[in-house]
């Protein structure tokens, strides 16, 4: 199961790290050398930083949609969820983080689907102890 550790973020302070032109997966550009935009993670990936949350990942449930044990997620709580999102989820006050599947309403319950064959998936019904905490905006990768 993937299930997720919630922290929240600082996003007063500036954080303009150099951003590298289009980086192409193929053979190196002769442009490589020159630098001239910043990325600011606050600025350019958090567009609700009050309602914005990390979340430590651990397992593998969603290792096939690329969400891996170690990644961080970027959970905004504003987003209204929605059927095929990836939603941060807490269930029996457990948060966990799965795709969101609604096509099950209609029948009195909906589904948590990992992305990971090893996993069933969640059936969630009116009496369960359930709420979509918020979605995933962003994951971040580790990969050193």
């Amino acid at each position: 199961m993937a299930n997720i550790k919630i922290i929240k973020g600082e996003f007063e302070k500036e954080l303009a790290l150099p951003m590298a032109p289009d980086i192409k997966a193929g053979f190196p550009s002769p442009a490589g050398d020159y630098l001239h935009e910043s990325l600011d993670f606050n600025r350019d990936l958090i567009r609700h930083p009050e309602a914005t949350y990390y979340g430590h990942v651990e397992g593998d449930s969603m290792e096939d949609a690329g969400i891996c044990d170690g990644d961080i997620a970027v959970i905004d709580r504003s987003y209204e969820p929605q059927n095929g999102d990836v939603v941060c989820a807490c269930i029996d006050r457990e948060f966990t983080i799965k795709y969101l599947d609604l096509t099950h309403k209609k029948d009195g319950y909906i589904e948590l689907r990992p992305a990971n064959k090893k996993y069933k998936p969640i059936r969630i019904d009116a009496d369960d102890d359930f709420k979509v905490w918020g979605v995933v905006a962003w994951t971040i990768k580790r990969w050193r």
